[in-house]
């Protein structure tokens, strides 16, 4: 199921990618309208050019997403993540205990993309909403990313990243960690 959503996504990608080498083709470079052949297109851009107009559609994409979760953060309706911890949806678990779930994320930003969720929500569903008595389960959250980074074998290098509101792009209001490595991480990110 998980290679079948990431197929997807890619496929996805890929046809927002060519859609907007089209448009960009069409309606900046004239003599290009007579060709038939697309791929072409790909040598005569940039390769930075190529990457901005595909980042456009993710980060249009990923904004869309948040701002909608953002609709329904309010409810208490179970989320993606309830539905993986009740084990009603399947994911590839790096560790588990009592009180912490972590499994990879099926839209990897890095070779090592691990997301960290408390099993129970008790009222975080955004780092926002954190209260004193939350400082357990966040202590938590974050031994359990050098737990995972361990057992990824990341030690030397990883991030813990926390999305909070529509602004940051959380896209499920279920507080939780993402736990990235595996690749030379840039500074500033985002």
């Amino acid at each position: 199921m998980v290679s079948t959503t990431l197929a997807a996504t890619s496929f996805s990608l890929l046809r927002n990618y060519n859609a907007n080498v089209r448009a960009f083709a069409a309606n900046v470079r004239a003599p290009l309208q007579h060709s038939t052949n697309y791929n072409s297109i790909n040598f005569l851009l940039p390769l930075h050019s190529r990457r901005s107009l595909s980042r456009v559609s993710v980060t249009n994409d990923e904004e869309a997403a948040a701002k909608a979760a953002a609709l329904n953060a309010r409810s208490e309706a179970p989320t993606i993540f309830d539905k993986i911890i009740a084990k009603e949806i399947l994911s590839s678990i790096v560790y588990e205990d009592e009180k912490v779930l972590a499994f990879r994320d099926i839209n990897p930003q890095a070779p090592v993309h691990v997301l960290i969720i408390p099993k129970f929500r008790d009222g975080l569903t955004t780092l926002a909403k954190a209260e004193a008595r939350h400082g357990d389960i966040l202590g938590h959250l974050l031994c359990a990313s050098k737990i995972v980074a361990e057992k990824e074998g990341i030690l030397d290098g990883f991030r813990v990243v926390i999305n909070n509101g529509p602004g940051a792009c959380q896209s499920v209001y279920h507080l939780h960690l993402h736990v990235l490595g595996g690749r030379q991480l840039k500074w500033p990110p985002g």
